[in-house]
């Protein structure tokens, strides 16, 4: 009996152990949420497939809202650190803030804050940077564009592309709205931020 015993376990233990999936969180807005296409067509979607294609061992949770503000995140946070535990966070946030003209300085706060909460608990931060439609004059949005260049050097976190470089300028690659992306051009959101990406993740 103790024999038999004995030899299941070693059974057992004679299997590999494989390595633990890693996680990649996405925090971010409709942008990353897919609006206006289907969700399977977005770059986060994008997204999980390059991952497996290249054997990439990581998982992505999107934890993405339409609409989303980053004091909307900052208040979430804690709850969504705790349900997943990631190894990258992608923080995809402040347009909606810019289109609705809450103060530069307050959304630059809720995304130190937000980096600085995540860095705490030893996982790797990419920003990506926003920029807002041309009506709110070049001064604006030139002030809003760096405050993602402040935060990533005071809290020394990877900063990416601009997600809609060479997309936000081209009518037939946005949606009627002129703010959203076409299915078509979700390739290219993912190309944009994928050379930072790619950098921070362990292979």
């Amino acid at each position: 009996m103790y024999y038999r015993i004995l030899i299941f376990i070693i059974y057992l233990f004679s299997f590999p152990v494989h390595a633990q999936e890693k996680t990649i969180l996405i925090l971010g807005d409709s942008l990353s949420a897919s609006y206006g296409i289907p969700v399977e067509d977005g770059w986060v979607s994008l997204l999980e497939q390059r991952l497996v294609r290249q054997n990439v061992k990581y998982k992505v949770i999107n934890a993405s809202i339409s609409g989303e503000t980053t004091l909307g995140v900052k208040t979430r946070l804690n709850k969504l650190l705790n349900e997943y535990s990631s190894e990258l966070v992608v923080i995809e946030l402040g347009a909606n803030d810019g289109l609705r003209g809450f103060a530069l300085s307050e959304i630059e706060k809720n995304l130190s804050e937000i980096v600085n909460a995540i860095k705490k608990i030893g996982v790797a931060v990419l920003l990506v940077p926003m920029q807002l439609p041309p009506n709110y004059g070049t001064a604006y949005n030139k002030r809003f564009m760096s405050i993602y260049k402040s935060v990533s050097e005071k809290q020394d976190v990877s900063l990416s592309t601009f997600i809609l470089k060479n997309i936000a300028q081209h009518s037939e690659l946005m949606q009627a709205d002129g703010l959203h992306p076409t299915k078509e051009a979700q390739a290219m959101m993912l190309d944009n931020v994928w050379p930072s990406l790619e950098l921070l993740i362990i292979k």
